[in-house]
């Protein structure tokens, strides 16, 4: 078991601040990533998503995202730009290590991984939500004789040329698969409630109301929702496009899916070679299960980025940190508590 002040969890947009700021300080540290390269949660997006669609990359501390050719594909853009900070700064990253558990082992936390166990003063959990995507329950799931997949394994359109694909979900991914799908395939698409389109700006305003109702349910200590959901859907040119030409007209929850597709209770079927579950992500934190963290309200209640129940864990990039911006911020703030932590520590020892 290896003695460390800090070990951070995840090598994504807050993963990277945290240690960024960590190692200004001096704060010895290690960061496990499990992926297979740098790019954290962007390294698994579909090809398709070119950077020119993608709302919202903040730039990382201390380097600023060069200007690229929007039409690249952002897995790539985000990847090389995650894996030069990493080099340039040098930042103590292992990789590929799955972290197994995060225990209570007394006076230190105890972090079991794919490579090897770290006994540390304090942890920052950064994993995100991508490695845990959310997979609604519907009667009939298992008689479907076609494909389902979850926007984590989305790779592109051109495997449904020629097929009819039911895209369940009603953010922004559905809407961009949709858009993609319908160019080579049929498309119906399901949502449990309307869809809400805008023309309006999101101004800061709203993105500070939307962070506020996040950061309330996780005071609260309940599942923090999405930061996202508050936004509505953007009517850009091409969303306006594909509303006018019925692509976007939306029809409400099926009661079933059937061997060959999905079904309502008034007796309409959709035929569908493929159901698309475009249904969002959950925190990936199975791994700090052992510390028992969750309320009665079935989410872990922060102070901050603080755990409650465990001074010594910060998570960030959970609720309404779940944003490249957010991240950034929550990141920084998180190491700035956890050297607090570790100064206060050290004054008692000295005594």
């Amino acid at each position: 078991m290896e003695l460390i002040d800090v070990v951070v969890i995840g090598a994504g947009q807050a993963g990277l601040t945290a240690s960024y700021h960590l190692q200004r300080s001096g704060t010895d540290h290690v960061l496990l990533d499990r992926g297979t390269g740098p790019g954290g949660a962007w390294r698994d997006r579909w090809p398709s998503l070119r950077l020119g669609g993608v709302h919202g990359i903040h730039s990382l501390p201390g380097s600023a995202l060069p200007a690229t050719d929007g039409a690249r594909p952002a897995s790539e853009v985000v990847s090389e730009y995650f894996g030069r900070y990493e080099q340039e700064l040098e930042l103590p990253v292992l990789r590929p290590v799955k972290v197994d558990a995060v225990r209570d082992g007394g006076e230190r936390l105890v972090v079991e991984s794919s490579a090897g166990t770290w006994a540390a003063r304090a942890v920052i959990n950064a994993t995100g939500t991508w490695e845990n995507p959310f997979w609604p329950h519907y009667p009939g799931q298992h008689l479907f004789t076609g494909r389902q997949l979850h926007t984590a394994d989305y790779r592109g359109p051109e495997e449904f040329r020629g097929q009819h694909v039911v895209v369940v979900g009603g953010g922004i991914s559905a809407v961009e698969h949709l858009l993609e799908i319908s160019e080579v395939a049929g498309t119906t698409w399901v949502t449990r409630r309307p869809p809400h389109f805008t023309d309006a700006a999101f101004t800061p305003e709203d993105g500070r109301a939307a962070v506020a109702e996040v950061e309330r349910r996780v005071r609260e200590g309940l599942p923090p929702g999405s930061v996202v959901s508050a936004t509505g859907l953007p009517n850009s040119p091409a969303v306006i496009a594909a509303r006018e030409s019925g692509v976007l007209d939306r029809l409400p929850m099926f009661q079933r899916i059937t061997a060959g597709g999905v079904a309502w209770d008034d007796g309409s079927e959709q035929r569908a070679d493929a159901i698309l579950w475009a249904t969002g992500f959950r925190p990936a934190i199975a791994h700090l299960a052992p510390l028992n963290l969750r309320g009665p309200g079935g989410g872990i209640r922060l102070d901050g980025t603080r755990a409650v129940r465990e001074p010594r864990l910060h998570l960030v990039g959970y609720g309404p940190s779940a944003s490249t911006i957010g991240a950034n911020r929550a990141g920084r703030a998180a190491a700035r508590e956890v050297r607090a932590l570790l100064r206060a520590g050290d004054q008692d020892w000295l005594k």
